[in-house]
C-alpha cells in the first residue's frame, strides 16, 4: 500500500502539479477553452438561446438517425456531471483553496461552455453507426476519423484512460463519498453502503443507453430542483450574508488569506489550480466523456448537440455549485468546528506525536514501529495532535452531550486507536469539533442554514448525495461502455459491465484521498488526447457552426 501511494501521488504531481508555475493541465484546458471561445465568437453566450430551444423539442423531427432525445442526451450528461462534483468538490476546493477557489471553478465553467460545444458537435459529425442500428460517438472517434489513421494510437490512449476513469473517477469516487457521508451521518459500514449502491447501479446500466436515458431523465430533474430549493432557502435566510460572500469570494481569487484555523491555503497557486481541478471535475469540459453520450441524440444536425451540450456547464457550476459554495461561505461552515461523534479510526483521522504519524488501519503500511500513545488531560492533547482532514479536532468530550471533558489516553497499535479514561472504560468515538470537508462540509452548511426552520437539514445532502453518485455511477457506465466498445467489440461489454459493478463496492471502502486522487489522474490522462483532437479539428467545428446558422438564420 505504502508503495501504491507513492506511485498514485508521483503521477499526481506529474499531471497536476509541474511545472512549478502552472500546471501543464490547467494550461491546456484554458488556453483550449480561451481559443475555441474566441474563435467561435463567444458563442456560449451568443447562442446560449438557441441551446434552450433545442433542448425544448422545438426542432425534434422523428425517425432520425440517434437512440435518445436531446433532453436525455443532456440528463445523461447532466446525471454524470451533477453529482459528487457540486457537493463535495466544492467543499474540497475551499476548504484546501479557500472561497478564491469558487471564482477559479466559475471561469473553468465560462470557457468549459465552449469546450463541451466543440466536442459534442465533432463528437456528432465524426459518430458511427453500428450493426443493431445504435450509433456510437465519442473522441477516440473523432481523433481517428477526423485525424487519420495514423492517429489511431491517441484514440486508443483516450479510450483507454476512459475506462479507467469510468473505473474511479466516475464510479469509485461516487461510491466512496457516499459510503463516507451515509458512515459520517447514519454510522452505517461501508461495506454494506456498497453493496446496496453496487446493486442499484448493476440493475439499471444492464439496459444499455436507453434505460440510462429514461433513468436519468426522471431523476436528473428532480434531485436538482430538490438541492436547488433547498440551497435558496438557506441563502434566503442568511441572504445580508450573501453579498460579502460574493465579494469574498472574488477579493480571495487574486489575493488568497487563510482562513480560521489555516483552512484556506492562503497561496494564489492553491486556490488557482483547486478551483480549476474541481471545476474540471464538476463539468467535465474537455475530459471527452459528454460527447460520448451525446452523440447519441436523435438529430441530423451536429451543432444542435453542440448547443444543447453548452448548457451542461451553466447548469453544473455556475448554477448549482454556486449555490453550494454561498452556502458553505454564508454560513460560515468552511471554517467553523462542527460538533460531532468522531470514530477514532476513521480514514481520515491521524494522530501525531514526536512528528511522527500513525493514521487507520487501511493505511498500515505508514504506521510508525512502536505504539503511539497520546494523552489527553481535560480535553486536550498533551503530548501530541489529533486530527481530522489535517487540522487540530476542537475540545475533546466523552460524552455526546458535551458536558464532560474526556481525560485519558488514546494509544495506536497496528493501526488501531482505542480510547482509555482515567476510569479504564475503552472508547471506540470521542465527541468533539472538527473542520469538516467533502460532502459532510455542505451537510453541516446545510445543517446550520437550514435549522432556524427545521432540524435535520444535512439530511437533505445526505439524500442528494445518494442520488447524484447512483446517477453519476449510471452514466459514467456509458462512457467506459462505448470506450471498451471501441478497444474490443461487443464481446467486452458484459465483462466490463461485472468489473465496473465491482469497481463500485471497491471504490466505496478505499479512503477518500486515495480514490479522488488516483481518479484525478486518470481524470487528466483521459484529456490531454482529447484536447489534441479539439485544437486540430477546431477548424471542422468553426466550419459547421457557420454552416449551420448561415443556413438557418436562427
Amino acid at each position: 500500500m505504502e508503495l501504491f501511494e507513492k506511485i498514485i501521488y508521483t503521477l499526481e504531481d506529474l499531471v497536476w502539479n509541474t511545472p512549478e508555475i502552472m500546471p501543464l493541465m490547467v494550461i491546456a484546458l484554458l488556453s483550449f477553452g480561451l481559443f475555441i471561445t474566441m474563435r467561435l465568437g463567444f458563442i456560449q453566450i451568443r447562442k446560449f438561446g438557441h441551446g434552450l430551444r433545442v433542448l425544448s423539442g422545438r426542432y425534434s423531427e422523428k425517425n432520425i438517425l440517434g437512440d435518445v432525445s436531446h433532453f436525455q442526451a443532456l440528463s445523461t450528461v447532466l446525471s454524470a456531471t451533477v453529482g459528487i462534483g457540486n457537493i463535495a468538490g466544492v467543499a474540497l476546493a475551499i476548504h484546501f483553496g479557500g472561497p478564491g477557489a469558487l471564482f477559479w471553478m466559475w471561469v473553468t465553467a465560462i470557457f468549459g461552455m465552449a469546450v463541451k460545444y466543440a466536442e459534442c458537435t465533432l463528437s456528432t459529425i465524426y459518430r458511427r453507426t453500428n450493426e443493431d442500428g445504435s450509433v456510437s460517438g465519442g473522441p477516440m472517434y473523432y481523433i481517428e476519423r477526423g485525424l487519420g489513421k495514423r492517429w489511431k494510437w491517441l484514440a486508443v490512449a483516450f479510450a483507454t484512460f476512459a475506462v479507467i476513469c469510468s473505473f474511479l473517477t466516475g464510479n469509485g469516487v461516487q461510491a466512496n463519498t457516499v459510503a463516507d457521508t451515509m458512515q459520517s451521518a447514519f454510522g452505517i459500514p461501508k461495506v454494506l453502503t456498497g453493496l446496496v449502491t453496487a446493486t442499484a447501479v448493476g440493475l439499471v446500466i444492464i439496459g444499455g443507453i436507453k434505460r440510462i436515458g429514461l433513468v436519468a431523465a426522471r431523476l436528473v430533474p428532480f434531485m436538482a430542483v430538490l438541492y436547488v430549493f433547498g440551497a435558496m432557502v438557506i441563502l434566503l435566510l442568511h441572504h445580508t450574508e450573501i453579498i460579502p460572500s460574493l465579494v469574498l469570494i472574488v477579493t480571495s481569487a487574486f489575493n488568497p488569506q487563510a482562513g480560521a484555523f489555516g483552512i484556506g491555503s492562503g497561496a494564489f497557486m492553491m486556490t488557482f489550480v483547486w478551483g480549476i481541478r474541481r471545476g474540471l471535475f464538476s463539468n467535465e469540459a474537455g475530459q471527452g466523456s459528454a460527447p460520448i453520450a451525446m452523440a447519441a441524440a436523435k438529430t441530423d444536425e451536429p451543432v444542435q448537440v453542440g448547443v444543447v451540450a453548452l448548457l451542461g456547464p451553466f447548469v453544473d457550476t455556475i448554477i448549482i455549485c454556486t449555490m453550494t459554495g454561498l452556502v458553505i461561505i454564508a454560513t460560515g461552515s468552511w471554517e467553523a468546528h462542527h460538533p460531532t461523534s468522531l470514530d477514532l479510526n476513521h480514514p481520515e483521522v491521524a494522530y501525531v506525536m514526536d512528528d511522527q504519524v500513525s493514521v487507520p488501519a487501511d493505511d498500515a503500511g505508514l504506521q510508525p514501529d512502536a505504539p503511539v500513545s497520546i494523552t489527553i488531560k481535560d480535553g486536550l492533547p498533551e503530548n501530541g495532535s489529533f486530527l481530522y482532514y489535517g487540522f487540530a479536532v476542537d475540545t475533546i468530550y466523552a460524552d455526546a452531550d458535551r458536558l464532560a471533558l474526556f481525560n485519558g489516553t488514546i494509544t495506536i497499535v497496528d493501526g488501531v486507536a482505542v480510547a482509555t479514561d482515567e476510569d479504564d472504560m475503552v472508547h471506540t468515538h470521542l465527541h468533539t469539533g472538527v473542520i469538516q470537508n467533502g460532502a459532510p462540509l455542505t451537510a453541516v452548511a446545510f445543517e446550520r442554514g437550514l435549522s432556524p426552520l427545521f432540524p435535520g437539514g444535512g439530511l437533505l445532502v445526505t439524500f442528494s448525495v445518494l442520488l447524484f453518485a447512483v446517477s453519476t455511477s449510471i452514466s459514467w457506465s456509458y462512457y467506459g461502455e462505448r470506450s471498451i466498445h471501441y478497444l474490443f467489440g461487443d464481446r467486452s461489454i458484459f465483462y466490463y459491465r461485472l468489473m465496473y459493478v465491482t469497481m463500485h463496492f471497491i471504490g466505496a471502502v478505499l479512503t477518500l484521498g486515495l480514490v479522488w486522487t488516483f481518479g484525478d489522474i486518470m481524470l487528466g490522462l483521459m484529456t490531454f488526447p482529447n484536447l489534441i483532437g479539439l485544437f486540430a479539428l477546431s477548424g471542422v467545428v468553426y466550419k459547421a457552426t457557420k454552416k449551420y446558422f448561415d443556413t438557418y438564420q436562427f
